[in-house]
């Protein structure tokens, strides 16, 4: 694997605006039925983390989708959702993302290992895969959203540490992109861990 930062990396300051624990999929079955109700409340002030399992207390903790556990997404991207289709002030939770920031570029953490540090703790998580939209989103943010949010939908990674994530300020502090072999051979074993789990 290549190295593990370019050398004019420089650390990015960025909030953690919102964190999401899940213990039960929301948005299952048909968009006419509406959501389901949470359990309790989802939207929590700080989560702890843990390595190779995700966040605890959501509905992927611990299970076969390891390397997909732990969702970011930039609430600047709802934003550019909203703006293109004339529907300002979109609830960027409804994307039901773990990890909501603003001020760091998440969709080029696409396909690395990326650590991000918050009150002298450091965090590193790896992101193979971006997160896909669904059709809900047509429904829950504005008609137009799936297709809008293609590509712009946040990352899922897997983290590789223990740790807490709270709302507030955070900083990237490395970032090691993985090369598009590397991405695919990592990718591959996690999918074959998973089948293997099933």
């Amino acid at each position: 694997m290549q190295d593990a930062l370019p050398v004019d990396f420089e650390p990015v300051d960025l909030d953690i605006v919102g964190l999401v624990v899940s213990p039960r999929h929301r948005y299952d079955g048909r968009p006419s039925d509406g959501p389901r109700p949470a359990m309790g409340s989802d939207r929590q002030p700080s989560v702890d983390v843990r390595a190779h399992k995700g966040v605890v207390g959501d509905r992927y903790f611990g299970t076969r989708h390891r390397f997909a556990a732990v969702t970011f997404l930039a609430v600047e991207e709802i934003a550019r959702v909203g703006a293109s289709l004339d529907a300002p002030g979109l609830d960027p939770f409804l994307a039901r993302r773990n990890v909501l920031t603003r001020g760091l570029d998440v969709e080029s953490l696409v396909h690395s290992e990326f650590t991000l540090e918050q009150g002298g703790r450091s965090l590193t998580f790896r992101s193979l895969t971006r997160a896909n939209p669904c059709a809900w989103m047509d429904v829950v943010l504005a008609p137009g959203a799936h297709q809008a949010m293609r590509g712009h939908a946040g990352i899922r990674s897997e983290p590789l540490d223990d740790g807490v994530l709270s709302v507030g300020p955070a900083r990237l502090v490395a970032v090691r992109h993985l090369s598009p072999d590397d991405a695919a051979q990592l990718r591959r074993e996690a999918l074959a861990t998973a089948r293997r789990q099933a």
